[in-house]
């Protein structure tokens, strides 16, 4: 399958006339799946709007590509996010109510095996977290926004507490894989600012 995330910082007072338009054009998109929420707060970096869509694969997106370009041209959008990729989500079949996906950059040059090392951390959490319930790690092929992302890394948790808590206060993430982002370890790869952004979802994202 062929995603599309975009995370749109909104002008005040205009979250939810963003997200009718966004919500609109996303319809219309012929996407398997999408979502357009407003972004809860913890949030960083991950503006005050989300929106995924998912198509079957690339030539579905380009098709819808025009009609979501033209709702998120609106002047209340004062900055966009986002990013295209390929690949399949790991699902457990059971429920969760919050989706979150992470944008990141690895540094030009990195070493290949350091970078497989890197993605291998971070499919293995799925294993040790067990509020997550869905998740998919992609290399990005399209880029939009100031930063050229190279991952996207999106879950379904079972809720807000099971991202904030057994999620971002595991083990397996302060003392793993949180080397690769912090500047004061010397095997970091991840220097600029990430994407952190996460709504609560009505049905599945990612799970068929």
């Amino acid at each position: 399958m062929f995603s599309v995330t975009r995370l749109l910082d909104v002008a005040p007072g205009q979250r939810a006339r963003v997200v009718a338009v966004a919500r609109a054009a996303a319809e219309g998109s012929g996407a398997v799946r999408w979502i357009v929420e407003e972004t809860e707060p913890g949030s960083r970096n991950g503006g005050e709007v989300l929106a995924h869509l998912r198509f079957a694969d690339r030539s579905g997106w380009q098709i819808a590509q025009p009609r979501l370009a033209a709702a998120l041209s609106d002047p209340a959008i004062t900055r966009i996010n986002g990013a295209g990729y390929d690949g399949e989500p790991s699902c457990s079949g059971l429920p969760g109510t919050v989706y979150r996906t992470l944008l990141l950059r690895v540094q030009p040059g990195t070493c290949p095996d350091t970078l497989a090392r890197f993605e291998a951390e971070l499919r293995s959490m799925a294993r040790y977290v067990k509020t997550i319930r869905a998740w998919q790690l992609s290399r990005v092929t399209e880029s939009a926004g100031d930063t050229e992302w190279t991952h996207v890394f999106e879950q379904e948790f079972t809720d807000a507490a099971g991202l904030t808590g057994p999620y971002l206060m595991h083990p397996i993430h302060w003392a793993v894989v949180d080397r690769w982002f912090d500047p004061e370890t010397t095997e970091v790869i991840v220097r600029d600012r990430v994407c952190h952004s996460f709504c609560a979802m009505a049905g599945p994202v990612l799970q068929a």
